[in-house]
């Protein structure tokens, strides 16, 4: 089961960001789980700087931008 974090304070961005990851990870048929961070201290101890931001199994891999579900795809497949 993959961990999926979204980072940011709940703006607009975050929750396009929360969407195209689900849909990524419904697109691949994987199991997930989503959890959305808005502590703006937990995100810091992740070092992101720019919200929105996803994280997968604990590693940040995109920061202050909204990839498309194809993108995120990507990044979720070992």
């Amino acid at each position: 089961m993959r961990k999926l974090q979204i980072l940011g304070t709940g703006c607009p961005k975050c929750k396009k960001l929360a969407e195209n990851a689900e849909a990524a990870a419904k697109g691949l048929g994987i199991e997930y789980t989503l959890e959305k961070v808005t502590d703006i201290n937990e995100i810091m101890k992740l070092g992101v700087m720019m919200t929105p931001a996803l994280v997968v199994d604990g590693k940040v891999k995109v920061s202050g931008k909204v990839p498309p579900p194809n993108e995120i795809m990507t990044m979720l497949t070992p």
